[in-house]
Parts: C-alpha cells; structure tokens; sequence
C-alpha cells in the first residue's frame, strides 16, 4: 500500500521514518520546497507543489495513494484545504496531523493577533526592537516599519528584491535551546517578539525566555483549517495509518500466508 504525507514539520518526518519500518507499506512525502536546503525524510520523497486541488486529486490517482496524512505547518492552510478536496474527490482516507498550539501561561505578555498584517500594526508606537520569527516570506509586512529595529530570524536570507524592515537578519534552524533564546532577548535588547502560534517545542524556548524575561509577544493565531479526523501526535497518526491498511488490505508474509499476530502488532 502506498501512503502520501504532506511534510514541512518535523512530525511528517518522523512519521515517515516510523512507516518505513512497517512491512507491505511504501510512504512518500511531499514538501513544499519552501526552504532552499530542507531536511530529507526518510522514504521517497517528492518536491513542489501539486497545481491546487485538482493537480493533487490527479497525483493521488496517478500514483495509486491508498491513504492520505496531512503533516503540513499549521499555517499552510491552502493545502490543508487542497487536500481535502482531493482526498474528496478520489475517495482516499485522509487525517490531520496538527500538533496542539501553544496555551498562554501566567506570566506571559501576550498580545493576540488573527493575521501578520494584524501584528505589524500591534507593533506601532508599542515597539522599539523586535525579534521577528514569522519567516522570510511574510517580511513584506513590517517592511514599512521604519522606526522600528528587527531582529529577523529564517532558515533561507530573503530574496535580492525582497522588501525588509530595518535591522539584521540571521539564518539558523531550529530546535533552539532556552539559554540561545534567552540571550539573543537580552544582547539584542528586545522588547517584543513576534511569532506565529506554530505550537511544538522546536522554537518553544523563545515563548518561555519572554515570559522569564518580561518580554511582549505579538502572537499570531492559526487559520482555520477543513473539517475531518485530527490527531495531535505521531504516534496516533501512525495508528490509524495502521486501522486504514488493516481495513483496506490482507496481510500476507512473503510466503503469502496471512501475517501472525506479532508481525502485525509492528503496525
């Protein structure tokens, strides 16, 4: 059987090295190509976009998907959406892979914004120095904030015509530690972080350094997303991955008898 996990996250990637381990399943991953040197997952792996909904509903029947698991970064709504209409369209199961987003703690220093355009203006005669962590594509958005100093932080610099705020950008991948967030808050003098709601603990750290520090956050909510079966973890996505082969298919060894019990429970 033959599973599609939309990647980006790095749940899809240990998702995928978890299927490859199960026998009579070939997993395939799809990234969007959205940062020049993107972590290979483990399994095939395929780069670029589909066309919309209806070139994924073409790839899905081309290439025989049995399942469909959608790992993709909580703000890639489009191809939450895209998926879902696809998986629709060609009667392929299809599951949301979203971690939990992060919950506002005592301490914290919130501000709440629905969209990027909305935490530019938050910003406004509020903020002196900022550490921006919304990703390069998204800097267009402050570029107008003249008064204001940027920290950018992005795993690709931004393009040669790319409109940037003022300050300096610096390149890095994370998981980040609390002591790296820590000090780049205090040599840098920030008063204000502005971060989407990505949820995790990859870039969690610098959520706990600004409640320490007393440093605001301008905290992007998540879009919404299609409706349809959700879980918030690997481990279940990996079983109802397993649910949906043991319903589709028969499970035979190599010798084409039905697999024991045991061989199963790898599943």
């Amino acid at each position: 059987m033959r599973v599609l996990i939309l990647g980006g996250t790095g749940d899809a990637a240990e998702l995928a090295a978890k299927v490859t381990t199960i026998q009579g399943l070939e997993v395939i991953t799809s990234l969007a190509s959205r940062t020049r040197e993107p972590s290979v997952p483990l399994g095939d792996l395929r780069v670029g976009g589909f066309g919309g909904a209806a070139g994924l509903a073409n790839y899905l029947r081309v290439m025989q998907i049995d399942l469909l698991i959608d790992a993709t970064h909580p703000f890639a709504s489009q191809i939450s959406f895209n998926a879902a209409d696809a998986a629709t369209e060609v009667g392929v199961p299809r599951l949301m892979l979203i971690r939990p987003p992060w919950e506002k703690e005592s301490g914290d220093r919130w501000i709440e914004v629905d969209n990027v355009a909305a935490a530019a203006i938050a910003l406004q005669n509020q903020s002196q120095r900022v550490f921006l962590t919304v990703g390069r594509q998204e800097l267009g958005a402050f570029a107008h904030l003249e008064e204001i100093w940027f920290l950018m932080r992005m795993i690709d610099p931004p393009g040669e015509d790319a409109l940037v705020p003022p300050g300096m950008v610096l390149c890095d991948r994370g998981p980040f530690t609390l002591n790296n967030e820590r000090q780049i808050l205090i040599e840098n003098n920030i008063d204000t972080i502005v971060s989407k709601n990505s949820g995790g603990d990859a870039t969690k750290p610098k959520i706990i350094a600004a409640r320490e520090l007393g440093v605001k956050v301008v905290m992007v909510n998540r879009p919404a997303v299609p409706p349809g079966e959700q879980v918030s973890n690997v481990d279940a996505a990996l079983a109802w991955l397993c649910v949906g082969v043991a319903r589709t298919s028969t499970w035979f060894d190599s010798a084409h008898q039905p697999l024991s019990d045991h061989r199963r429970d790898r599943c």
